[in-house]
């Protein structure tokens, strides 16, 4: 069993396809109005709207509740995760915390999507 795609439901399918178009670097795919993925080299990240939650049956979906996930995307080196500090401070992402060196050996940032979810862009500090 492979995993193919993490989703993401929300209630604004464009602005989180903008949101994660500028983290990633990367143009999304819309398959429809209400569903968009973003394919990167390790895995896809799909935006769904929650308009397609009946679609799954009582699955107790909610856009914006998210507790318990974050999403980690690597960067190239730590320089590059101070990097993405600078552009997505800028207005694109809330910054839940500073660019920092970690215990367990990245250097990472951690900054909210449009719905509160985590987002970690990260990098090892050491190369390997």
């Amino acid at each position: 069993m492979d995993l193919a795609a993490t989703r993401i439901f929300t209630d604004d399918v464009d602005g989180m396809v903008a949101f994660y178009e500028r983290v990633t670097g990367l143009g999304a795919t819309r398959r429809h109005p209400l569903f968009a993925e973003l394919v990167t080299p390790s895995g896809t990240l799909a935006i769904a709207s929650t308009r397609t939650v009946a679609a799954m049956g009582d699955s107790g979906m909610r856009a914006a509740d998210n507790h318990s996930v974050c999403l980690d995307f690597r960067v190239g080196s730590p320089d590059a995760v101070d990097a993405a500090h600078r552009d997505l401070s800028e207005g694109a992402a809330r910054i839940i915390q500073e660019p920092a060196d970690m215990p367990w050996g990245n250097r990472s940032l951690l900054i909210a999507d449009p719905d509160g979810n985590l987002v970690n862009v990260f990098a090892p500090l050491a190369a390997g």
